[in-house]
């Protein structure tokens, strides 16, 4: 049976968090400018401006199997008008079988294991993952151990080349998570590709993650592809959502 934790050790542990997040960058990496991060608040006004857009789904020629992975801190109600779409272009979409994404701990990281693993099993298909942030980095990861699972990997904005801390969101990272972004739980090597093809979508206008971790260099990823959407762009603009669906589509 768990105990539950004192108030002692629990003001221990939001004390460690702190600190975490207090911590100095070693390496001197920097995130994307401030205008930039300024712009990802923005978000709201996404899907307002989708309504005055002229955007048609067109049915898809190889309909897959796919399993979105949510960013950091994000839940996957956010990604929601993604999975419709893909859906309403004759894609199955799958969750990743859990709420919010609060870190690529250990323990989540074997739940989200544990949902591929089903999925393919139901039906013994190969699933194209689509993480979005460090929904990517956890797909890759996932790619690496499972390769005859998955079809295909799509990145968006994920954070998987260079300095874990050039982006503008590790220190809620380490207070969240509770654990470095260069000490990960999961033991790997975050920037070395997965045996699958691989395609990363980047932006330079990313508010959260520097676009040069998002795209990555030659042999970290098969292909980069780049759009000019803002970090909460990838999953709320048409250009996103038709960069995948054409990404999808390819044999």
């Amino acid at each position: 049976m768990m105990q539950t934790p004192s108030f002692q050790e629990t003001r221990e542990e939001m004390s460690r968090r702190l600190a975490l997040a207090a911590e100095p960058s070693p390496d001197d990496a920097r995130g994307p400018r401030a205008l930039l991060l300024a712009k990802e608040f923005l978000w709201p006004l996404d899907p307002v401006k989708r309504r005055f857009e002229d955007f048609t789904v067109t049915p898809a020629t190889h309909p897959k199997r796919v399993m979105l992975l949510p960013g950091f801190g994000a839940h996957p109600i956010r990604m929601r008008w993604m999975a419709r779409t893909l859906e309403d272009a004759g894609h199955t979409v799958k969750r990743w079988g859990m709420g919010y994404n609060l870190g690529a701990t250990a323990d989540r990281f074997a739940k989200v294991e544990e949902r591929l693993i089903d999925l393919y099993h139901r039906r013994g298909e190969p699933i194209v993952l689509v993480g979005w942030s460090l929904g990517g980095v956890m797909a890759r990861e996932l790619a690496k151990k499972h390769p005859d699972k998955i079809a295909k990997v799509i990145t968006m904005g994920s954070p998987f080349s260079g300095s874990p801390r050039a982006n503008n969101g590790w220190r809620a990272y380490q207070a969240i998570a509770g654990h470095r972004v260069d000490e990960p739980e999961i033991d790997t090597v975050v920037s070395e590709k997965p045996p699958v093809e691989t395609v990363a979508f980047w932006s330079p206008r990313d508010g959260i993650v520097h676009p040069r971790s998002a795209c990555g260099r030659p042999g970290e990823r098969d292909r980069a592809v780049a759009l000019r959407c803002t970090h909460m762009g990838f999953v709320l603009t048409h250009e996103a959502v038709s960069a995948l669906l054409s990404e999808l589509d390819r044999s």
